[in-house]
């Protein structure tokens, strides 16, 4: 069983309020979600109402922390999340091996794990054949800041950095970048004005301002860089 964890960020809540960045990523990886579904390192749900589509067949929201995982378990009781989702208190670690999945997802999680590779071998062997694995981190180690110490991450990646923790056996879907002029308000924010938190007004002015922009210009670049980063996997 894995130990008691509790998440030392407070973001989760703020970037709730980031519903264009939302709805951008999911325009992006629904296409690739159905099935069973496990959604490692839920947080507060926030992700899973954006993720969930009508492919789903049941969502497992796995959640290692008791008091983020508290506030799913009420969404999922005040019907604010379907009743196909479900609730497990834990990591990877506490799941059996006997359960496969047809989707896996980690979005801003795997930066927080330290053993990011023994991590992803574990998801991949939950996977059914066929099954996609689908992960969004924060791109870039040059942009890593304090806000990114402060919320407990270990690193960033780029392409190379994310493709060394697939394991053997499951075949690259597709990898890239989005948010590309996100990339350089996280550059400003790194050499001036150094906060170690965003504030609600900051979050708000980059989802309604910036993210929409960035949806003009990723495919312009060929999604060539940005500020966060997106791989999909298959099993074979």
């Amino acid at each position: 069983m894995s130990e008691a964890t509790h998440y030392i960020g407070n973001e989760l809540e703020l970037f709730g309020h980031a519903h264009h960045w939302k709805r951008y990523y999911r325009k992006h990886l629904s296409p690739f979600i159905q099935g069973n579904v496990l959604e490692v390192g839920a947080g507060i749900g926030e992700t899973t109402a954006h993720l969930l589509n009508e492919k789903v067949e049941n969502w497992l929201c796995l959640e290692p922390d008791a008091s983020l995982a508290e506030k799913i378990e009420i969404k999922i009781k005040n019907k604010q999340l379907p009743t196909s989702c479900k609730l497990l208190v834990g990591t990877t670690l506490d799941l059996p091996t006997s359960k496969k999945y047809d989707t896996i997802i980690y979005i801003d999680v795997i930066e927080h794990i330290e053993k990011d590779k023994e991590e992803i071998e574990r998801a991949s062997a939950l996977l059914n054949k066929g099954g996609k694995l689908i992960i969004l981190v924060p791109a870039h180690q040059y942009l890593y800041s304090p806000f990114d110490k402060a919320i407990g991450h270990f690193r960033r990646y780029n392409k190379k950095r994310l493709q060394e923790v697939i394991p053997v056996g499951v075949r690259k879907n597709k990898i890239f970048y989005l948010d590309c002029l996100g990339l350089f308000a996280s550059l400003m924010n790194k050499w001036f004005l150094k906060k170690d938190y965003p504030t609600l007004k900051q979050v708000k002015f980059w989802d309604r301002m910036i993210v929409p922009i960035s949806k003009l210009l990723d495919p312009l670049i060929g999604f060539s860089t940005g500020k966060s980063l997106i791989g999909i996997w298959q099993k074979e």
